[in-house]
This record gives C-alpha cells, structure tokens and sequence, in this order.
C-alpha cells in the first residue's frame, strides 16, 4: 500500500530548570530523566533519538551529579542520537537584552560544538511571544527555521488550541522579519505533547492516533506530520518502540518514524508545494482576545527586571568594551570570567524565571545568581579600567604637585555623552604597613586640609563641581603579588559636569589646590523659583499635586500632567493581570504633595514632591477563595477590600544644564497587595501607532488591538523605552527595568509605565500561592523624558535613551606617564540612524568584535574612524564567523560599509 503521509514522532522533554518547584527539585528529576534515557538508549537501539530541548545548560545540569555519565554522552550526541543546541537556555525572547540573546547563542554553540555537531534547530516551544528580529538572528547563525509554540495562534488555558482567526492558513509558514530575512516556521499547532504517552495497547492506539492525525492533518500544509513526543518536565516514553511498532500494524498507509527535527524538515520541504502564509514581524499573539498572552510576566516581580537590566548593562555595555580596551594596554582579555558570569546571568533567562511567574523559592535563587554574576563583571571591570588608567599619561596634572588626584571618566556608550557624574575619591591615604599608630593614622587623615580644591581637565581648565567631605574612611588594595594593604583615608564626593566625552571614550581630570583665580566660572542656577526648572531645551514646572508641566523649547510643545500615578487592583497572578469589573482607577491627580528644592547647583537642579497617598490594603477575601478553586482569572469577580494602608511616594524630578531630558525617581515603600501602580505620561499627539524598544529593533506598534482582542488592558513590553510621535512632536519615555507599558486610549495618547505589580499566585495549571510575588518593602525606580520634533532617531532622542541605561565608570589613579593620552577613543562613527550595540573580543580569534543595528528602514553608510594603527576590518556573522564573501575594508585610519534597513551588523577588527 502507498503510504500518503509519514509520522514524525519526536522524543523530548521540555526542561523549565525551575518554575512550580524550586530548581534543585527539578534537578532530581532531572537527572532521573536522563539516567533513564543514557540506560533506554544502551539497551534497546530502536530508541533511536532524543532531543535535548534545544539548551545546553541541561549536559551542565547532569554532568555537575553525573560526571562518570560524560563518556556515554558524548558517544550518544557524536552518533547523532542525542541533539544538542543551538541556545544555552531557552531564554524568554521580550525580556533579555540583544546582547544578552547573542551571547545565548554564542555559548551555546560553543558548549554543543565540545560534543560535536550543533543542532541547528530554532527552537522556541514555550516562549511567551517572539521578537521580529529572530529570523535574521537565526540566518546569522546558519539556522533556517523556527519551532515555536506560541504568537500566531491562541493558547488557552492548559494549552488548549481556540479554533479560528489565525495568521497562518498552515502550521508551517514564512517567517520575515523587518530586514526582509525568512525562515521557515513550524508552528506547534497542537503543542509540543501532541505525540505525548503514546499507547502500545492497540484499541488504546487506535482511538489515540485516529485523534492525533485528524488533529495534525488539519493544520499541516503536507502529510509530513509532526508529533512532539514529550512534554513539561516529561520522563522518556521507555515503550516507544512498541507503540510505534503497533501504530504502524494499525495504519499500514501512514509511515511512523522515531525522527529527528533535521530528518522532519529536509522530508517537509521536498513535499512542501503550496504557497505558505507569510507571517511579518513579532509574534505577540496580536490576532487573540489578550487574555493569553502572558505578557503581564513584564511586570511581574519588577525587582527581578531591575536587576537584570543592571547586570546585562554591566556586562555588555561597560564590562566587555572596557575589557577590550585593557586588552590594548596589554591585558589579558578574560574570556573565561566572562563565559561564566554570562552564564551565571543567563541562568534567570528562561521564561518561567526572568518573567517572575514561578513560586518564591525559585526567585529567591534568581535575586543571589543576579549578585554573582554582576560580582564578576564588576571585577572584571575594576580589573580593566585600572589597566586602562595605569597607561594614560596624566603627567599634565604635574604642575599640580604631589595633592593633585587624576581620575579618569568613560564613556562606554555608543554616543558622545555629556552629563552630571559623581564617584568617591581618596584624597590622601595612609597604609597601615607605614608603622603609625592607629590613633596617630585616624589623626593625620582628619587633619588633612581640604580646602582651596577645584577639579581641572588635562587641559588645565577649571571644571563645574560640588564636593561633599565624608570624613574618615577604611580601604584595602588586593595586590597582585603581596597581601592585602589595608589603609586609612580622607574621602570625599565629587560630582561635576563632563562634556561631550566621546563614544567607547575617556577624559582625564583631577582634584587640585588652588586660589581663587582658578575656579570655574560661575553658571547661573538651573531654577526659576521653587517650582520651576529650565535649561537651554526645556522647562518644567512643577504643580502642587506634584505632577508637572514639561515645555521643549526646540518644538514649542507643551506636555501637561506629567507624572500623575495610576493605582488599581490586580485579581490576576504572575502571568496576567485582571482588573477588578467596574474598578475606577485610583491617581494622584489634584492630591496636594510636599514639594521642595534639594538640589541647586550650576549643572544640576533636582526638586522633590512626596505623597501621602491611601490605598486598598488588598482585594477582598473572595479572591483568595477563586484562586482555591481554580476560578480562570477573566472570570473572577472579586473586588479590593475597603481597608487602606498608606502609600508614601518620594518623586525626585531633576534637570541637568546640558540636558536633553527629564530625569525622574520614585521611591515608595509598598504595604498594600494585589494592585497595580503606573506613571502616566499624557503626550496629546495624534497618531494611531507607537514605537517601543525591542530585540536589536525599535518596533511599531498600533495603538488599537486588533478586532479579535477582548481584554480591556493592551500592555506591552519594551527594553530601554516607548516613544509617542506626531510628525512635529514627540516624547520618548526611557526605563531602566520597567519592562511593561501601555498607550492608553484615552484621547491623549498617555504613556502608561508600569512601576509596580503586586499579585499573590503563580497562576497556569494549578494553585500555587506566592506571597513574595506582591512585592512588599521598599522599591525605587528610575525614568527620564525624552521630548523631541518628531524622530526619535534624527533628533538623538532614542540614542539618549540607550545612554540612559548604561551607567558612567570612573577610576581613581596618580600622576604618571604613559602610552595612551589625557583624551581618547578607539573608533568614532556619526550616523544618527546606527545603534551602537557592543564592543568585545573574539575567543576564537582575538580580535575586537564591533555591532550595530539600523533603526531605520532607509539604507545606510557606517564610516567608522579607529586610532588603531595598521588595523584591518571585516564583516562577521553574529556567532563571529568571518564572511568570506565580504571583502577585507582596509582602509587608512578606518572603513566603511553599506548597512540595509534594519540589519544587523558585526565588524571584527584584527590589529596589528
């Protein structure tokens, strides 16, 4: 008989390292799991494959129990029946950075490649919506498909499939992304268990498959069907063989095959003939009702979000250039540290982690992986602006005699930046190895003299500062060849105003003795009386409610009741939020705040509104008895209790000379549960759509949802901002960790930013309480506004929103010669529409690896300028493999290169 269709069942499991148990549970498991499968394998060769999920971390995970298991693994992954790769983990794809998914594939590829061929499967089965940039990611590194489960058709509650309305007329389709590059997609129309426990007993078998075929063939664009033989956490199928062997009895015109996703997709595309649907973009599930998204995950736990933008920001964005720069000066480039404190960071990246949606135990974990990875990079980073420091020369500040302290500042950003630093500096020490007494050290170090101090550049020019006396302090240095040197010392706060400091740059000062005459200019103060604050661009006014009034002078634009904070109840859990049926919105509009000046400088005015605000102390008790009963949150009808607690928020609201924004913080220590807190940003421009920040892309989105989307909240998620534009006018509203927002639909085009979700459950399958999950104690959290004319990339708006997450590095050093100068950058470039992404060094070849991205849909030209001497330029993949189809750029004193819309590119450099 002519067999019409092939099965391809596909033996997995999905791994969440950690999610409704805490990790090591899982890890138990875990290594139950594959000790059965090692053993499966060894004994029966009809078990002929296994697909290790697509993340490497899972060899980590059993080999850290299992080390006497390497052997047998290996053989089974270089024979090819176990698949590794291509990711480290399976990261959620709106929460980690660019980088962050760079590096994910970088070290996966490089873990996999130890135990031979890399899987170069695009796997996404459980990831709570795709960004639009991954089919070029995937090209970029040698993948021509994506497997995914979610954000083309709807997901229901326990991953049902909803009929109707979808995207793709198939379960296989194109996939484009914004730079025109495609993949295939294979969509898990029926999930990633549809071939899950299949049944040997063969009346069992014939009821199973007569379901699962009719399921597979109504979403299937040929008879290449796709069975997922696994599930969450799902041990293997030890009978496999059998029930193959009883399906194949059963129906002699299909041909069952224990297969392997290689095997399905060179099958699927020599029978693929008819025109597949082309899917555009991110996959947000946009064509659904909203209640499934899961994309409240971006605001759940807003503690875990913050510190992770901290530790990616730290390590690609100061750690790895300024390793790169070291590595000029002679340091050794510490790929190894790096690979470790990635690795470290990566582990909060899967979906079930870094989206909060998991019990206590698990974020616990989460909050300790953060402090060490960024332990590392902020050693690595000690380490390297050090290195950089020791060969400047600063022999400039001589004249100054021996008081004089240098300090250098970076600029680790893709932009020249100007702005309001401040960093601690010892002004004088004494080493305990110096044979004083302790009595006599704390004596001399609080007599030291402090006045007559001025900040000069290298230049000898007298520079706009405040110092800040903090008295006696305790310090050690950690030699590299004695031991530690503890010591006494007189230190204080500087903060100053530096100017146009150049991209992946520095510049030199130092604190000085001297008269009078050598003190800066004086500049007239930032304020015009108590309430208002104004530089060249802008001009706030603040109100007595504590919102204000922010004018940009460029545009004439006038944006009125900036600031007002929004709460209301949340009866939803970690995945979604629900507001309560008939709830007004609680906000701070017309409540009277204690306003007040706390800072006046030249360069810096900063005024402080604080509210006194009562709010429900949580929702009433019915909401703990619909989450007993598993009532699906849509469908709850519980309300806030009438008890209230206080909510006191300090708002700091600061303008710097220079400034191209308004800088905000709020600080608020929260004692309510199950509410929600927003900073609502009105623009009244007119437009229909937005832009948001996302993966290596600045996405447009429609304000309204499409017609299908039934939920009354349409948040979203960003990375570094959201921007609201008409063709004159525009307000970018940047964040560091605040992952979720929304346009609201209420005449005026508000940025809603979501500060604060506070809920009580896990959510999905079960009840699973998470007390910890309503946020409860202190919290702060930082913002600026960005007003422009119109075009966030011309006018530099977005690039300040990218320098907004990155901090300023400064270093204490001495007076002494040295190879590089006072001032200086390693490239320097100028095209308003290219994002500068990273700056690190190759493993594999040691060359400094360089990337962009086009913001913008016109084509364009990087003409970058390097003083590096003899240096030779060439375009990479992002896996940093050299394309041989690309000519060498050499060129004296740097390249060029033609960038498409919306590509992203690597350049490697090899010195000389």
């Amino acid at each position: 008989m002519t067999q019409s269709r092939k099965a391809h069942i596909i033996s997995h499991t999905h791994w969440d390292r950690e999610w409704y148990l805490p990790y090591e549970k899982h890890h138990v498991r875990l290594i139950e799991l594959m000790d059965g499968l090692l053993q499966k394998m060894d004994q029966d060769p009809d078990y002929r494959y296994f697909f290790l999920d697509g993340q490497t971390i899972i060899l980590e995970d059993y080999l850290q129990i299992r080390p006497q298991k390497k052997e047998q693994l290996d053989q089974l992954i270089h024979e090819g029946r176990i698949q590794i790769g291509p990711w480290y983990i399976l990261q959620d794809a709106f929460l980690t950075s660019s980088e962050a998914n760079v590096r994910n594939m970088q070290i996966g590829h490089e873990d996999a490649a130890k135990y031979g061929t890399v899987s170069k499967i695009g796997y996404f089965p459980d990831t709570f919506g795709l960004a639009g940039q991954t089919p070029q990611l995937m090209l970029q590194s040698g993948i021509d498909n994506a497997f995914f489960g979610r954000g083309v058709k709807p997901t229901g509650f326990n991953n049902t499939v909803s009929d109707g309305g979808y995207e793709s007329s198939f379960s296989e389709l194109t996939w484009q992304g914004p730079d025109g590059s495609k993949v295939l997609g294979v969509l898990f129309a029926n999930w990633y268990s549809n071939g899950n426990e299949v049944p040997v007993d063969e009346e069992e078998a014939k009821s199973y498959w007569e379901r699962k075929l009719a399921d597979a063939e109504k979403y299937a664009s040929t008879g290449e069907l796709l069975y997922m033989n696994g599930c969450d956490h799902q041990p293997i199928q030890q009978d496999l063989p059998e029930a193959i062997r009883t399906a194949e009895k059963l129906y002699p015109d299909t041909q069952f095959v224990h297969s392997t996703f290689e095997q399905y997709l060179d099958d699927l595309r020599q029978k693929l003939g008819k025109e597949l649907s082309t899917v555009q973009g991110e996959l947000r599930s946009q064509r659904t009702d909203g209640w499934g998204t899961l994309v409240n995950t971006a605001s759940a736990r807003v503690y875990l979000k913050q510190m992770n933008q901290t530790g990616q920001s730290m390590l690609e964005k100061v750690a790895e250039p300024l390793a790169s720069f070291a590595s000029l000066a002679g340091k050794e480039y510490p790929h190894h540290l790096f690979t470790y404190a990635w690795k470290t960071l990566m582990q909060n990246h899967p979906h079930d982690s870094i989206c909060g949606c998991s019990v206590d135990e698990v974020h616990r974990g989460m909050v300790t992986r953060f402090e060490n990875s960024r332990h590392v990079a902020e050693s690595i980073v000690d380490d390297s602006k050090t290195a950089i420091a020791e060969a400047i020369d600063t022999s400039a500040f001589t004249q100054w005699g021996e008081s004089a302290v240098p300090f250098v500042v970076f600029n680790t950003t893709g932009w020249t930046r100007s702005g309001t630093v401040t960093l601690e500096l010892d002004i004088q020490r004494l080493y305990f190895r110096d044979g004083y007494s302790l009595k006599e050290t704390r004596e001399r170090m609080k007599q030291v003299d402090l006045s007559g101090m001025t900040v000069v550049d290298a230049h000898g020019h007298a520079v706009l500062f405040t110092m800040e006396d903090l008295g006696l302090q305790f310090g050690y240095d950690l030699p590299d060849d004695r031991f530690r040197q503890p010591y006494m010392c007189r230190r204080v706060s500087v903060t100053l105003e530096v100017k146009d400091i150049a991209a992946i740059g520095y510049q030199t000062f130092a604190v000085v003795k001297g008269d009078d005459s050598l003190a800066a200019s004086p500049a007239s103060s930032l304020l015009r009386g108590e309430r208002v604050m104004e530089n060249d661009r802008l001009m706030v006014e603040i109100q007595n409610d504590g919102s204000f009034t922010l004018t940009d002078k460029v545009s004439g634009q006038v944006y009125r009741d900036q600031g007002v904070y929004e709460n209301t109840g949340d009866i939803g859990n970690e995945y979604m939020f629900k507001q309560p049926e008939g709830e007004e919105a609680l906000t701070t509009k017309g409540l009277k705040a204690k306003i007040r000046v706390v800072e006046d400088t030249p360069y810096r005015a900063t005024i402080e509104a604080v509210h006194e605000w009562e709010i429900p102390a949580s929702a009433a008790e019915k909401l703990n008895e619909e989450q007993i009963e598993l009532i699906y949150y849509p469908q709850r009808k519980a309300q806030r209790s009438g008890e209230t607690v206080k909510l006191l928020i300090t708002t700091r609201i600061s303008l710097e000379r220079g400034g191209r924004g308004v800088k905000l913080s709020a600080a608020f220590n929260n004692q309510a549960k199950d509410h929600r807190l927003r900073a609502l940003f009105p623009t009244d421009l007119v437009t229909s759509v937005h832009r948001a920040d996302s993966m290596f892309e600045i996405v447009e989105r429609n304000n309204e949802p499409a017609e299908e989307w039934e939920n009354p909240s349409n948040t979203a998620h960003q990375q570094a901002f959201v921007d609201v534009s008409s063709e004159k006018a525009g307000l970018t509203a940047a964040n560091l960790g605040l992952n979720e927002y929304e346009v609201l639909r209420d005449g005026r085009s508000t940025i809603a930013i979501t500060m604060l979700r506070a809920v009580g459950e896990l959510g999905d399958w079960g009840h699973f309480p998470t007390p910890e999950a309503q946020c409860l104690g202190e919290n702060t959290v930082h913002m600026e506004l960005i007003p422009h004319q119109g075009s966030g990339i011309a006018d530099g708006a977005f690039a300040e929103a990218y320098q907004f997450q990155i901090p300023w590095t400064t270093v204490q050093t001495c007076v002494h010669e040295g190879s590089f100068p006072a001032s200086h950058s390693l490239f320097a470039w100028d095209h308003p529409q290219l994002a500068f992404s990273s700056l690190k060094t190759s493993r594999e070849s040691g060359d400094l690896m360089l990337r962009w991205f086009n913001m913008g849909g016109e084509t364009c030209e990087l003409n970058v300028r390097t003083a590096l001497p003899s240096a030779e330029a060439y375009k990479t993949t992002i896996l940093e493999e050299r394309n041989d189809e690309c000519q060498s750029m050499n060129q004296e004193n740097g390249f060029s290169l033609t960038v498409n819309p919306y590509e992203i590119v690597t350049i490697g450099v090899k010195t000389h």
